[in-house]
């Protein structure tokens, strides 16, 4: 059996995976941010930095996936990682095991 892989489609596939990864983390850090600020755990001085950092690594982020065509691949990796997740919290639900039992 042979399997064709276009290297381009395999560089495209890799990068939009790693990029996926790296807006899940930042998502997750401005999350983080967020809570620190809202329990006041953070100066003005340090919103300020943070709020910045976190813009210009969306920035950075942004034009690296434009400029390597990785808008469309992260976006549906993102997406299909969506799924799973949704799947494995549905299926690890309390009230579903419920649900199951009484069936």
């Amino acid at each position: 059996m042979h399997i064709d892989v276009n290297d381009n489609d395999l560089k495209q596939g890799i990068l939009g995976l790693v990029f996926a990864l790296v807006d899940i983390i930042k998502d997750t850090l401005k999350i983080q941010a967020y809570k620190r600020m809202e329990n006041g755990n953070l100066s003005e001085v340090e919103i300020e930095r943070l709020g910045i950092a976190i813009m210009d690594l969306e920035e950075a982020l942004e034009s690296i996936k434009m400029e390597q065509n990785l808008l469309d691949v992260v976006d549906s990796i993102k997406d299909g990682l969506d799924d799973v997740i949704n799947e494995v919290v549905d299926t690890l639900n309390p009230v579903r095991w419920l649900d199951d039992s009484e069936q």
